[in-house]
């Protein structure tokens, strides 16, 4: 269901929908995007934002929030271009942009977080680690889910995206429109996956629609592009990693077709006490292996006493 084009522009004004397992709300943002994002747990916990990936959205993390909000404060908001956040027609998609919005719709929530933890995963990995550098010092820890920051961690999969990068060319551009298919979206969620008729097939679906609605194609194949961007970006996080050391668990699925395991141990080059953990899964194991991602992430939280 599209946001409303009715609603008020009062950004500090919220409207919510109650479900059994998490709330969810749109935000209106003093920019005019309307972010969507799904919340559980007590205002007054500390507080875990949730950065989906592409190509899918906060719905990604519907089964996780209720683990995790037993201690937390968990916020996922969809990033533009994905899921039912909208934004002017105007706006251009970069991941610079894309962390913008999320950091202008963090410091404008009613009760905007101080400090938070960042669950990162895909997308989500360049954006949360832009949110790092803008302000180190609201950052508690990290944890990645297949999150890459390292040119380890990139599979030779990315090499049809890594042309287009240098190409810059229309052909390969329209080569890269397979990844945004049905098929395509379902494999990444089976690739890798001990059983994949354990995952939910509204997680695909779903994705797929959202994909397929007029003009979302090209704005994905926009973010493609921009990717690079996030590449020359590793430098400096890796810098951030190592002047800050800031508490960091990689919960890796070791099979991911995209991110593969030494991105998750290149964590520890730059980071002394990074903690690693293989899964005996693919790209999406935070939707495959839930409970052991959420015992990792509480016990590591924990003992890190966030």
């Amino acid at each position: 269901m599209p946001v409303s084009k009715s609603f008020p522009l009062e950004y500090q004004q919220t409207y919510e929908i109650t479900s059994t397992m998490t709330r969810t709300s749109f935000h209106l943002l003093p920019t005019g995007e309307t972010v969507f994002y799904r919340f559980a747990g007590p205002e007054n916990a500390p507080t875990i934002l949730l950065l989906h990936g592409f190509p899918t959205s906060s719905h990604q993390y519907r089964n996780l929030m209720p683990l995790l909000s037993t201690k937390y404060r968990v916020i996922a908001p969809d990033l533009p271009g994905f899921g039912f956040t909208e934004v002017p027609t105007d706006y251009i998609y970069t991941f610079d942009n894309l962390a913008s919005t999320v950091s202008t719709f963090l410091r404008t929530l009613p009760t905007a977080p101080q400090k938070y933890a960042i669950y990162i995963f895909d997308y989500g990995a360049p954006i949360g680690l832009r949110l790092a550098l803008e302000n180190p010092a609201a950052i508690t820890a990290i944890i990645s889910q297949n999150g890459n920051a390292y040119v380890e961690g990139l599979t030779s999969a990315w090499a049809p995206m890594q042309r287009y990068w240098v190409s810059g060319s229309a052909d390969d551009r329209e080569g890269l429109r397979e990844l945004l298919t049905p098929e395509t979206t379902r494999w990444q969620y089976e690739q890798g996956t001990k059983d994949p008729s354990a995952i939910d097939p509204l997680t695909y679906t779903l994705d797929s629609a959202l994909l397929a609605r007029p003009g979302n194609a090209d704005i994905q194949l926009d973010l493609f592009y921009d990717y690079r961007n996030n590449i020359e970006r590793y430098p400096a996080f890796h810098e951030y990693f190592r002047e800050t050391q800031v508490p960091l668990l990689a919960v890796w699925g070791k099979h991911d077709p995209f991110f593969g395991p030494d991105g998750a141990e290149a964590f520890k080059k730059d980071l002394k006490g990074a903690e690693v953990h293989m899964l005996d899964a693919g790209h999406f194991a935070g939707e495959t292996e839930t409970e052991e991602v959420a015992k990792l992430s509480l016990e590591f939280l924990g003992r890190k006493r966030i």
